[in-house]
């Protein structure tokens, strides 16, 4: 097994330490230890018997632990994720949500008692962007959307904490690529973290529709993005918009079992084929399933299983556009980015088995 620790996405080894060995939840997707006298990785949180610290390996993902050899807990199963954030994260959301515009410092978070090593790790981690890139984008986010309502720009300058119009123009061509003058016809992708049974999901809208949803651990979210950014020449910072807001309700009466259609705007660029395949997928109904084999029939490469397959995992709006529900010929379940786990229980859901 892999002996050989990258610190540069880890926290300390001590602090580590301290923290499975107090089953410290704080630290659950920060990083994972292995056990190397009995081959399984486990969440900090982990309520098991503590190993030794000499038998002890870190990593900052579980695919790495398994891609080490190491075999996921059967008691804290850490290849599932639990669908919430850390309790000092959500507070520290719900904090920055109260107030978006306001400046969060490092002396900030060490008054709620959160290091703040600890805050970028997560965030950049999980959002990929430090604690105060998601803040910076959250102010300038809401600046972009007064801005294109016809707000002064004086008002919107000196209402998000700059001191100057030279401050805040800097860092508004940071964000957007254009001066806030030139920006009243532009638009930008807003993204948002939605929590789920089936665990965390990252939603991004423009002002036309959702253009992504993805579970937030899927390997693939990284090249997501920056794909959105290249179709939409747009740039992605934190924040809400209408179409998120009820993405977020008809998801949870999906979940609920109460839903069974979407009608939420999509917005889904793509090549001709992808367009074709992901337009196949929205027909599949809700409880039903299709072969790989139909899908390719359907549009118009019989022998493109292997192409459709393809560009079903390009889809980038999870259980909207349901690739969940195309399957092997044989009834096997196939692929699905997500995780196969997910893809069972998303078609056990839609077909009424209660687990």
């Amino acid at each position: 097994m892999n002996t050989q620790i990258d610190q540069r996405n880890l926290p300390s080894v001590k602090e580590m330490e301290r923290a499975y060995k107090q089953s410290d939840g704080s630290y659950d997707g920060i990083f994972y230890l292995a056990v190397k006298s009995t081959g399984v990785f486990c969440r900090p949180s982990c309520s098991a018997r503590k190993p030794l610290t000499k038998n002890v390996e870190y990593y900052s993902s579980a695919r790495e632990a398994v891609f080490a050899g190491y075999r996921p807990c059967k008691r804290c199963l850490p290849l599932e994720a639990h669908g919430t954030p850390p309790e000092w994260v959500s507070k520290l959301l719900g904090l920055i949500e109260e107030n978006p515009t306001a400046r969060y410092n490092d002396s900030f978070l060490r008054s709620l008692k959160i290091d703040p090593a600890r805050a970028r790790r997560y965030f950049l981690k999980n959002y990929n962007m430090t604690f105060q890139a998601y803040c910076r984008g959250r102010r300038l986010g809401i600046s972009f959307e007064q801005i294109r309502n016809g707000k002064d720009l004086d008002d919107v300058a000196l209402g998000h904490g700059y001191e100057s119009h030279s401050g805040f123009r800097d860092a508004f061509v940071k964000t957007f690529g254009k001066p806030p003058g030139k920006s009243k016809a532009s638009d930008c992708i807003v993204s948002a973290w939605i929590e789920s049974p089936m665990g965390p999901l990252v939603a991004a809208a423009t002002e036309k529709g959702i253009c992504l949803l993805e579970f937030s651990d899927r390997r693939m979210l990284d090249a997501q993005f920056a794909t959105l950014r290249k179709l939409f020449k747009s740039p992605i910072v934190p924040g809400e918009n209408e179409h998120i807001k009820r993405l977020r309700d008809e998801l949870k009466k999906y979940f609920n079992g109460t839903l069974k259609q979407f009608t939420i705007p999509i917005v889904f660029p793509g090549s001709q084929f992808q367009q074709k395949v992901w337009n196949e997928l929205l027909k599949i109904e809700y409880g039903e399933t299709k072969s790989y084999e139909e899908m390719a029939k359907n549009v118009g490469v019989p022998k493109g299983q292997r192409a459709v397959g393809h560009a079903n995992g390009l889809n980038r709006i999870a259980i909207v556009i349901p690739c969940h529900r195309v399957v092997n010929k044989n009834g096997n379940l196939g692929g699905y980015g997500g995780g196969l786990w997910r893809k069972q229980r998303l078609l056990e859901l839609e077909q009424g088995i209660q687990k």
